[in-house]
């Protein structure tokens, strides 16, 4: 099974949610979204996966990489095409299918439990979330979780967008919080140590937890709607 992967070059690392993909037979392809006039056709792929991002959507800069994104989103939506989303990938689906993007009033950096309405598949965490921007959920979408500030995961068809972060293994916010992300943590008031810390903690809880998730998003929402 092929499954495109849109990430950044310097952020390409899908974490427990690629591992399990790879685990369920999904070969993962990268495609970057800096070099997105090169981009191939969807003709083939099996799953579209987007993988969040330190980009916003709305800055005027990166417009014309922002709307290629979203018409690959669009095209995956029309053709049936099963697509996930974390955090800006959740975002950028919301914004290709009719909702919005928007500056939060405040950021979600750190662990953070939700609001579930399928708490046996999408647990109420806590979860990891590093954003300053929110959603509104598309037109025909089913929100499935929540938190004070924002859309937590949401549901059309066979497309699933989530804000959280169920991929983050140690690596990953290492990374992060070793980049741009470093001066924002300082900002926020949020010990790197600590974080650091609680993922390493928290993941054996949230892998399991991101396996669940990927194999109810592959059988019962891909496979149910394909059948």
């Amino acid at each position: 099974m092929r499954t495109v992967l849109i990430c950044n070059e310097n952020d390409a690392d899908p974490g427990f949610v690629g591992a399990r993909l790879e685990a369920r037979g999904y070969r993962i392809e990268r495609w970057h979204r800096e070099h997105f006039r090169v981009w191939p056709t969807l003709e083939g792929v099996d799953l579209l996966f987007l993988l969040g991002s330190d980009w916003s959507l709305y800055w005027e800069h990166l417009e014309e990489h922002t709307e290629c994104e979203a018409q690959l989103v669009r095209e995956a939506d029309a053709a049936g095409v099963p697509v996930l989303g974390i955090c800006y990938g959740a975002q950028m689906i919301a914004h290709a299918l009719g909702g919005s993007v928007s500056r939060s009033p405040e950021p979600e950096v750190g662990w953070y439990e939700i609001d579930s309405d399928l708490p046996e598949v999408i647990e109420r965490g806590p979860w990891m979330q590093w954003h300053s921007d929110r959603l509104t959920v598309p037109p025909g979408a089913t929100e499935l979780a929540r938190s004070p500030i924002c859309p937590q995961a949401f549901l059309r068809g066979r497309t699933l967008g989530v804000q959280f972060h169920p991929e983050v293994d140690r690596s990953i916010v290492e990374r992060w919080s070793a980049e741009g992300g470093a001066e924002e943590l300082v900002r926020l008031g949020v010990d790197r140590r600590e974080l650091l810390d609680r993922v390493q903690a928290e993941s054996v809880r949230t892998e399991p937890a991101a396996g669940r998730l990927v194999d109810w998003f592959l059988d019962a929402v891909v496979g149910a709607v394909r059948d």
